[in-house]
């Protein structure tokens, strides 16, 4: 421990910097889940078979989202970087990669839900005595939703680069706003208050629309037209790039891979309960939502790693980039205990709320359990993996290590644990998120040894 305690930070001007970043992101995390939240508790009064096709499509979006992030976070490693070396020219130029790389993804998925949302349902369905009712509900919900791959794309992305040069309020403000946007109109569209139509889950699924079409108006009207930090206009989208492209898909590429590969784990986990009943789907569903407002600290406080460390490591202080990390590193630890004991303190009244049948009900309290166990080790690695060794430049290490334990650990114990032993839930959700903790143990050595800090160029430079 003594040892340890000698990369410890105790200034106190950093600790003001983590809670100026993880706060604000936590809060936006926060009520990006309470928007999730209000789609379930509101469809769950339609039945199982709603709320199991919302949650299954849903999936499908989240997978997207998930490499929008990878995306984004690629990108900030590079602008957090740049930010912290005065290279605003470099800077712009990641954006405009990252803008283009955006609008290639958000075009695939929507060609997908246009042409085959059947097909997309039909992968996370299982459940023979509902398949088509469930399938049915999930295909209404997916076209109403085609147009939100741009505007979450966009807005997302550009969200994430504003966080990595320090402004996180207009974020939180548009979230908020956002908020409201969303439960008012799933009101008004789920139920047909105030003379709409009684739309059901479409409804749910228009709601949600307007919200992201709200976030891409405000947050990409701010970022094109009023941000003076990185003062990003539209004419920048057609800038040369050509002298950053390689190092740009040096360092993003194995973050989108890493985050693309975790993205398709968690529907890989959402296949596996999709295939077990409909009351797993639908507890699965109620436990999300305690599973996503759980890491709202925790992602605060890896984006404040993230930002934090990257700038750092542009100032040219390893040896500070180093102290921050092993204080990160117990931050995480104290953070994931915290979690854990708030997720077993309301899931009981959490899980009686929701309108699920009794089965149901009984494997959610299972996967409550689960959840609390792994959250321990997630928080760690989550704080190290997405901030301090991705922002240190080591995304190369960090896509191996995705592959190695979610691939080969993680989805094969899984399957077993459902389908070969039949074990309880609480084991099956358990081996499904066992690369949790293998990753804790990883990263740990990782920070120890110090080969994450890596040289990163600036446009224009030349490799060696």
């Amino acid at each position: 421990m003594s040892a340890l305690s000698r990369y410890i930070t105790t200034d106190r001007a950093f600790y003001k910097k983590v809670l100026h970043i993880a706060v604000p992101v936590s809060l936006q995390q926060m009520i990006t889940v309470g928007v999730n939240l209000m789609d379930t508790v509101m469809l769950s009064s339609m039945g199982d078979a709603q709320l199991s096709a919302s949650s299954l499509a849903g999936s499908f979006i989240n997978l997207f989202q998930i490499f929008c992030m990878g995306i984004g976070m690629g990108a900030s490693v590079l602008t957090a970087r740049y930010w912290g070396m005065k290279e605003i020219n470099s800077l712009r130029k990641a954006v405009t990669i990252m803008l283009r790389f955006v609008a290639v993804f958000a075009s695939v998925f929507t060609l997908a839900t246009v042409f085959v949302p059947g097909l997309i349902m039909q992968m996370y369905t299982g459940d023979k005595e509902n398949a088509a009712e469930i399938v049915g509900h999930g295909v209404t919900y997916l076209r109403w939703l085609i147009p939100t791959y741009f505007c979450m794309g966009l807005s997302l992305t550009t969200t994430i680069v504003l966080r990595s040069v320090g402004q996180v309020k207009i974020p939180l403000i548009s979230s908020i706003i956002a908020f409201f946007v969303n439960v008012f109109f799933n009101w008004v569209f789920i139920f047909g208050n105030l003379g709409a139509p009684r739309m059901e889950i479409a409804g749910a699924a228009l709601g949600t629309l307007i919200a992201r079409v709200f976030e891409l108006v405000f947050i990409c009207g701010y970022f094109f037209f009023r941000d003076q930090r990185i003062a990003y206009r539209l004419k920048y989208i057609t800038m040369r790039c050509a002298d950053l492209v390689k190092e740009y898909f040096r360092v993003c590429l194995p973050v989108l891979i890493s985050d693309g590969l975790l993205a398709l784990g968690n529907n890989a986990v959402a296949m596996v309960m999709g295939h077990i009943s409909a009351a797993f789907v639908s507890a699965n569903a109620v436990t999300t939502i305690v599973q996503q407002l759980s890491s709202v600290l925790t992602q605060g406080v890896s984006h404040a790693s993230c930002i934090i460390t990257g700038h750092t490591m542009g100032e040219g202080d390893q040896e500070k980039a180093r102290q921050q990390g092993y204080t990160f590193l117990l931050l995480g630890l104290a953070v994931g205990v915290v979690a854990a004991g708030i997720i077993l303190l309301v899931r009981a009244p959490i899980i009686d709320y929701y309108k699920v049948s009794d089965e149901a009900k009984l494997i959610a309290w299972e996967l409550m359990d689960a959840i609390s166990f792994i959250m321990v080790f997630q928080s760690m690695n989550s704080i190290l993996t997405k901030g301090v060794l991705r922002a240190g430049g080591d995304t190369t290490f960090l896509m191996a290590g995705d592959i190695l334990f979610l691939w080969v650990a993680s989805i094969p114990l899984g399957i077993l644990a459902a389908f070969v032993f039949h074990w309880p839930s609480f084991w099956i959700y358990t081996m499904l998120k066992i690369d949790q903790v293998i990753k804790c143990v990883w990263c740990i050595w990782r920070l120890r040894s110090g080969k994450w800090m890596k040289k990163i160029r600036i446009a224009g430079e030349s490799g060696e």
